[in-house]
């Protein structure tokens, strides 16, 4: 579907402008939608949203319009605020509303009893703030095939985008893709590190890391191969890399690493949703 079926009479009201719900705003603007379609909910937005804003004449209201029945309703408060933003925007959801949460830690369960009808939990990255994010998504049995669409192209403006089968998945995508670029950013930091240990200046190791882990990235994308086809190519037998690999995938290093941090998001995540 595509966003032009978003229109002034059947709007989405975004509740909460910061960084992620301006990075949204963006990617649907680019998208190429009307930006009479889109009602920007925030007491405070930040300066570069209030700019946004501005340059497409896109509504603003400080807090939820009392006059409007949304089409799509995006959650973009962070979850501490939720208990109070939930009630005040129930008047907003018609009998065609979906609503969307992108709400670490509030489930499906609080969200129905608060605002009932169709709900999508979702969780996108930071990426996203470059059209470049992740994001993964689950639907409760009210979302129709129509809704789904729509939910799709909104989530798909600013980057990848992909259904879970289960709610509980949802933790497992905040502790991956969610959090997932921390981990990225700390390895540009350690590498780094190990590069003045090595010999660089700090500014040298630091514009070292910061561009292989870029460059690499970019690869990435662009190639059809996977990752571990990649970094085979990159793997002379007896070589530099395979000495550093021998290191890093030992019993002790780096997958298992991986996966017990990733395992401790998930966690958190679920303790979270209580």
């Amino acid at each position: 579907m595509s966003l032009s079926a978003l229109t002034p009479s059947s709007p989405i009201v975004l509740i909460g402008a910061g960084k992620m719900g301006g990075a949204l705003l963006t990617g649907w603007l680019a998208s190429g939608l009307d930006p009479k379609a889109v009602i920007v909910v925030d007491p405070n937005p930040p300066e570069e949203t209030r700019a946004l804003l501005a340059a497409h004449g896109v509504a603003h209201r400080t807090g939820a319009p009392s006059d409007v029945v949304a089409r799509v309703l995006l959650l973009a408060v962070k979850p501490q605020m939720m208990g109070a933003a939930l009630p005040a925007v129930r008047e907003l959801i018609g009998p065609d509303t979906v609503t969307i949460s992108i709400a670490a830690g509030t489930t499906l369960a609080t969200l129905e009893a608060a605002l009932g009808g169709a709900i999508v939990r979702t969780m996108p990255n930071t990426p996203a703030q470059v059209g470049r994010g992740m994001t993964g998504a689950f639907a409760n049995p009210a979302v129709t095939a129509e809704d789904r669409e729509l939910v799709g192209a909104l989530l798909a403006a600013v980057g990848e985008f992909g259904w879970v089968d289960t709610e509980d998945l949802i933790d497992t995508v905040t502790a991956v893709s969610g959090s997932g670029p921390a981990y990225v950013f700390l390895l540009v930091e350690c590498l780094a590190k190990a590069g003045v240990e090595a010999g660089f200046s700090p500014e040298l190791a630091a514009r070292f890391a910061r561009q292989t882990i870029v460059g690499a990235g970019e690869l990435l994308n662009q190639s059809p191969l996977p990752a571990d086809v990649l970094r085979k190519n990159v793997t002379s037998p007896g070589g530099t890399t395979a000495a550093a690999l021998g290191v890093l995938m030992a019993e002790d290093g780096f997958e298992p690493l991986l996966v017990r941090a990733v395992a401790a998001a998930k966690r958190r995540a679920e303790e979270l949703a209580g």
